[in-house]
C-alpha cells in the first residue's frame, strides 16, 4: 500500500466518520461497466465543495489492492449490484491529487518532475524491473506492463488546477495538457481513468485537448445527473431526519437542473446548515466575492443588463458551445456566462438553453459581489431593498413608489413599456423580500398583466403585488379583489396586504397604493 500506488481506504474511511454521509456508491456500478473497454475515461467537473475529491476517495478505496474494503461497502448500495465483488480490491490503482503536487512546485516543469519522482519510487518498491527512463512517467509504466501485463486504474483529483491557478500560462497549460495525453490515451496499461476537476476539458476552438475522454459537466451530466449533487429526495429524507424545513432548505441551496425531472442541491451547504442547525450561506464561503466581482464586472456583451434579468428571477439564454474551457478567453458574454455555470453560480436548463440563479445562497453572492463592483446605480437599487419592504409592511404609499421609480431608473434593463418589464424592476427592487418569502411571478395569459405573489416563511405578511402600465393604481387593486387568491394564500387572508403598483408612460410617474384584506 502506498500515497499513489495502490493506497489505502483511509480518506474515504473519513468521509464514511462525519456526522452526515449521503450513499452515492452506485457510481461506482457505472464505473464498472467501463473498465477495460474502448470508452474507458471520464473526465467530471464540478463546482467546488460539490463532492468531487470524495467520490475520487471512494473510487480509490472500492478498487485499490492495497486494502480491504469489504467492511466499508458491504453496507452501500452498491453491494445490491450484480458486480460488486467482481472488482472490490481487485485492481491496480494510481490516485494522483494534482492540486498537491502544484502547490509543493509552482511551476510546471517541477510539478510534472516531482510527481514523477514520487510516483516512480514507489513504482520501485513494488517492482524488481529496470526501468529505461525513470524521469518519464508513460514509459516506465509500459516497462511494467510489458514485464507484468499490469494494467491500472488512474483516479485523478483537481486536474484542472493549472488552468486556476496559471490563468495566463498559455505554455504551461499546454505543456500539462501534453504530459496527460501521453500519458492516458491509447495506452495498453490504462484499464480505466477518472478525472475530476471544475473545468471541463481545455477547447482549442471546437475540439477537446484531451479528446479521449467522455465528458461529464453541470451542462451535460450524461447518464451521472444523481451524482452531480445532493438529490432533492436524499435531501428531503435528511430534513427529515433532523427536523428541518425542507421548503427553506430548496430556497437556500436547490436549484441545480440536471434534468427536467431532477434537480441537484449544493452539498456542502446543504451538510453544513444541518449540522450548525441554521441556514447561511456556506458554499460560497469557500469562494471569495471578489472572484466572481471579476467576472461580473467584465460586462461583456451587456452582461449587467443579463445579470440584473437574473437577479429579477428570469432566465437569459445563454449559447455554452463557444467557451474555451478556460478562465481567460472571452468572447461573447456567453463565455462569462457558461464559466459561471460551470463555477457554480448559475443553474443550466438544457430544454431552452438558458441559465439562472439557482437559489438566495448564490444570489446573495452576487449581490455582495455587486456591492463591491463597479455598477453603482445597480447597487443603490439593492441598497433599497430593504427599505421598500419596510415601506410596504408599514404601508407607506408614497415611499414604495420613489424607491420603485429609483429601481426603475437605476435598473431599466428593457423597454419600459408594458407589466411584464415593470415585473422585472419589481422583483429587484423587492430582491431582501426572498429572507422572509417564496416569491412566485405569475404569468397569466390574459390581457396584461402580471402578479408577484409573496408566500412568507415566518411571521411576515402575505403580499399580492398587481402590477399596471399606464393604468390607474385602483384598476391593479380591484382586480386583486375581483379574482380568488392564488392557491396557497386563503390561510393568510388575516394577515395580507394588497399592493397595487401603476406606472404612468406620459408622466413617467409610479403610484402605490395597499390595503390590508379584511
Amino acid at each position: 500500500m502506498g500515497l499513489y500506488l495502490n493506497p489505502g481506504n483511509d480518506s474515504f474511511q473519513q468521509a464514511l466518520n462525519n456526522p452526515i454521509y449521503v450513499d452515492k456508491s452506485l457510481l461506482i456500478n457505472y464505473m464498472n461497466q467501463l473498465v477495460g473497454t474502448g470508452d474507458n475515461k471520464i473526465c467530471v467537473s464540478r463546482p467546488r465543495r460539490f463532492g468531487k475529491s470524495t467520490d475520487a476517495n471512494m473510487l480509490v478505496a472500492y478498487y485499490s489492492k492495497g486494502c480491504d474494503s469489504h467492511n466499508i461497502f458491504d453496507s452501500l448500495k452498491i453491494s445490491e449490484t450484480d458486480h460488486y465483488l467482481k472488482h472490490l480490491n481487485q485492481h491496480h490503482v494510481i490516485h494522483i491529487n494534482m492540486q498537491s503536487f502544484l502547490s509543493n512546485t509552482h511551476d510546471i516543469d517541477k510539478m510534472i518532475q516531482l510527481l514523477t519522482i514520487r510516483i516512480l519510487n514507489e513504482f520501485k518498491q513494488a517492482y524488481s524491473i529496470i526501468f529505461f527512463d525513470e524521469t518519464n512517467l508513460s514509459l516506465s509504466l509500459e516497462d511494467i506492463y510489458a514485464s507484468t501485463k499490469n494494467q491500472f486504474i488512474f483516479i485523478i483529483d483537481e486536474w484542472d488546477c493549472i488552468f486556476r491557478e496559471y490563468k495566463q500560462d498559455k505554455e504551461a497549460q499546454k505543456q500539462y495538457l501534453d504530459f496527460l495525453r501521453n500519458l492516458l490515451k491509447d495506452k495498453p496499461y490504462v484499464e480505466l481513468a477518472y478525472m475530476t476537476g471544475i473545468l471541463p476539458i481545455k477547447k482549442y476552438g471546437t475540439h477537446s485537448a484531451l479528446n479521449m475522454f467522455e465528458e461529464i459537466s453541470m451542462i451535460d451530466p450524461g447518464l451521472l445527473p444523481e451524482f452531480m449533487g445532493f438529490t432533492e429526495a436524499e435531501v428531503q429524507d435528511l430534513c427529515i431526519q433532523y427536523n428541518v424545513s425542507y421548503d427553506e432548505m430548496k430556497q437556500w441551496y436547490d436549484g441545480y437542473h440536471m434534468t427536467d425531472s431532477l434537480s441537484t442541491l449544493s452539498p456542502r451547504s446543504v451538510v453544513a446548515s444541518l449540522i450548525r442547525n441554521r441556514f447561511g450561506n456556506y458554499w460560497t464561503s469557500t469562494e471569495t466575492y471578489e472572484a466572481l466581482q471579476v467576472y461580473i464586472d467584465l460586462n461583456k456583451d451587456g452582461l449587467k443588463d443579463s445579470v440584473i434579468e437574473m437577479l429579477a428571477g428570469e432566465s437569459v439564454p445563454v449559447q455554452t458551445s463557444s467557451f474555451q474551457n478556460d478562465m481567460t478567453t472571452f468572447d461573447t458574454k456567453d463565455d462569462v456566462l457558461t464559466l459561471l455555470i460551470h463555477l457554480g453560480y448559475l443553474g443550466y436548463n438544457s430544454s431552452d438553453h438558458t441559465c439562472y440563479i439557482p437559489n438566495k445562497e448564490v444570489i446573495d453572492s452576487f449581490v455582495n459581489s455587486i456591492r463591491k463592483s463597479n455598477w453603482e446605480e445597480t447597487t443603490k437599487a439593492l441598497l433599497n431593498s430593504r427599505e421598500i419592504l419596510q415601506a410596504t409592511w408599514r404601508e407607506d404609499e408614497e415611499a414604495v413608489a420613489k424607491y420603485i421609480e429609483e429601481a426603475h431608473l437605476n435598473t431599466s434593463i428593457l423597454t419600459y413599456n408594458n407589466e411584464n418589464a415593470l415585473a422585472y424592476t419589481l422583483s429587484l427592487a423587492y430582491i431582501t423580500a426572498r429572507d422572509y418569502y417564496t416569491i412566485i411571478r405569475e404569468m397569466p395569459t390574459g390581457k396584461g398583466f402580471a402578479d408577484l405573489v409573496f408566500i412568507p416563511r415566518h411571521d411576515k405578511p402575505a403580499m399580492i403585488l398587481e402590477l399596471k402600465w399606464d393604468q390607474e393604481v385602483k384598476t391593479a387593486i380591484d382586480q386583486i379583489k375581483d379574482k380568488k387568491y392564488p392557491k396557497g394564500l386563503e390561510k393568510y387572508k388575516d394577515n395580507l396586504l394588497i399592493v397595487g403598483i401603476s406606472y404612468n408612460k406620459k408622466t413617467k410617474k409610479h403610484t402605490c397604493h395597499i390595503e390590508k384584506h379584511q
